[in-house]
């Protein structure tokens, strides 16, 4: 990646015109040939880009990025400040706090969220079709399947109901109850979900990642 810091002009000249007077800006020139400018307060968004595939030619005072459709961002430099260049490497991509694994995690550790006296029996409880995130028992000893998302929507709750129509056949556990919980519920999964006997949690995981671990600890 290429920094350049320079009081600049900038037009661009395509379907529509755009134009930044002179100032003080960041160009921003990537490594798939992008070509972005940015000032220093507004938003993070750039004022304005050219997004590739396109060519950068520069002379000296003068850029210009033009596109396969021939747009152009002409930018006219008036004095450098900065100009360096940084290999970043291979990005290894957005990892997103809270997705449905980290839940699965917080909850078996915490499940007495979903009642006094629920104890985990197993993570990933294996079935022919899969498995289901968490089996617990509940404060009467009853078996029941919880199924986590991040957003509760029709298709989780169909999911948990193919779990506990095999869960059901298995006179080991039988009758087994279904919990559905998600960060966030549609109205439409949580109608079908209660028709179908399913309970329905709205799980905060911010209080989840702040409470204390139920898991027995030496110290």
């Amino acid at each position: 990646m290429r920094l350049v810091i320079a009081r600049c002009q900038v037009d661009y000249v395509g379907r529509l015109t755009a134009h930044l007077p002179m100032a003080p800006r960041l160009l921003m020139v990537k490594a798939d040939g992008s070509v972005l400018v940015h000032s220093d307060g507004g938003s993070y968004k750039p004022l304005n880009w050219m997004s590739p595939p396109c060519w950068l030619t520069e002379e000296e005072g003068l850029w210009t990025v033009q596109n396969k459709g021939g747009e152009k961002l002409i930018i006219t430099i008036e004095e450098v400040q900065h100009d360096s260049k940084h290999d970043l490497g291979i990005d290894p991509g957005l990892i997103k706090d809270g997705v449905e694994a980290h839940l699965q995690e917080l909850l078996a550790e915490h499940v007495t969220t979903l009642g006094d006296g629920w104890v985990l029996v197993r993570r990933e409880f294996p079935t022919a079709i899969g498995p289901v995130d968490l089996m617990c028992r509940d404060a009467d000893g009853g078996s029941v399947a919880v199924e986590i998302k991040r957003r509760g929507e029709i298709d989780g709750v169909e999911q948990l109901t193919r779990y506990l129509e095999l869960l059901n056949r298995d006179p080991l556990l039988a009758p087994v109850k279904g919990v559905f919980a998600a960060q966030q519920i549609k109205p439409q999964a949580r109608t079908l979900a209660e028709d179908r006997g399913i309970r329905c949690v709205v799980l905060d995981y911010d209080a989840l990642r702040g409470m204390e671990s139920d898991e027995f600890r030496l110290f």
